[in-house]
């Protein structure tokens, strides 16, 4: 009720303890608090926060248009809403290195578990497109470094990302990898691989855990857990899966209001009122104080459920809302 029941540093030290090598730990994105409930509840043991989905929700592209301060805000109300520790997406690290710095402390503040930082410069692309620009090796090495002095709870993990396979092939990717690591990178995003035999290529390289990003429509071929474990990777990010597939579903019931007039058709696809509130758990409302909560939960076996109450959401007056 209200907030998860595990502290951020019982978090932290999950995070660490999930991310084995072989492992291929998947990590679903979590765009809102609700889909954070919804990740825990079907039994993953980490959720994702991508800053394209951050700056998307906002309605911008993913080109370093948003702040310390949203990224934080966010983060911090999606890691509130679940017991899983969250890997949040920290962009560049949103300045020179005393800004990465206070970037970490920011987001360890909000209750996140870790963040990675990666090498573009900016104004940064989204990992899969072309055309990226990456900052030098000293630089890319300051950022991780002032993360990793930075922070205050040496639990909180800091990850290094490079795009740098995209401009100048593996070998000199895995080559900066072993920097960042050196620099005090905890673990390693290589954004954007080719093909299986470079997640095995990184993985044999580093001695830290390796995350590789299934992202749709990307560079990379959508591999499967099995696949992946097999070549060592250590986490699985779906960052944008939960955010694209909600706004085809959106997207699908307004071309059909439009068409027919009416929402009708769509509802079985709908979650239901019962299930959303079971995803909110007015149950434990319930039973912390009766005054705020004075009516019958709807069920599958009883969808319909209310009572005369003024304060019954499933009122005429309470649906409205």
């Amino acid at each position: 009720m209200l907030s998860s029941t595990v502290t951020p540093a019982e978090k932290r030290r999950t995070l660490r303890a999930l991310l084995t090598p072989g492992a291929a730990e998947p990590f679903p994105g979590a765009f809102t608090p609700l889909s954070a409930r919804l990740i825990q509840e079907k039994g993953f043991r980490g959720a994702y926060i991508s800053g394209a989905v951050i700056a998307n929700e906002l309605g911008l592209p993913d080109i370093g248009l948003t702040t310390l301060s949203e990224v934080a805000a966010r983060g911090a109300q999606i890691a509130r809403a679940t017991d899983l520790p969250c890997l949040i997406d920290a962009d560049t690290g949103f300045g020179e290195p005393m800004n990465v710095a206070r970037t970490i402390q920011e987001l360890a503040d909000a209750g996140i578990s870790g963040c990675h930082i990666e090498d573009q410069v900016n104004p940064k692309r989204c990992g899969h497109l072309d055309g990226k620009t990456m900052v030098d090796e000293a630089t890319a090495i300051k950022r991780i470094r002032a993360a990793a002095d930075g922070r205050r709870d040496p639990g909180f993990l800091v990850m290094a990302r490079t795009d740098l396979r995209a401009t100048d092939g593996l070998p000199a990717a895995i080559d900066r990898m072993k920097a960042l690591v050196d620099a005090g990178a905890d673990a390693i995003f290589p954004e954007a691989l080719k093909d299986l035999s470079e997640f095995e290529a990184v993985c044999a390289a580093l001695d830290v855990p390796v995350l590789a990003n299934m992202t749709e429509f990307g560079k990379s071929q959508l591999f499967t857990r099995e696949q992946l474990a097999a070549t060592g990777v250590a986490m699985v990010i779906y960052p944008v899966t939960l955010l694209r597939a909600a706004m085809g579903a959106s997207e699908r019931v307004l071309d059909t209001i439009l068409a027919e007039g009416t929402q009708e058709s769509r509802v079985p696809e709908m979650l239901t009122r019962a299930r959303l509130y079971e995803l909110v758990d007015y149950e434990s409302y319930a039973r912390f104080d009766a005054s705020v909560f004075d009516f019958e939960v709807p069920t599958a076996q009883n969808p319909t459920a209310h009572s005369n109450s003024p304060t019954d959401p499933s009122s005429s007056e309470g649906a409205a809302r």
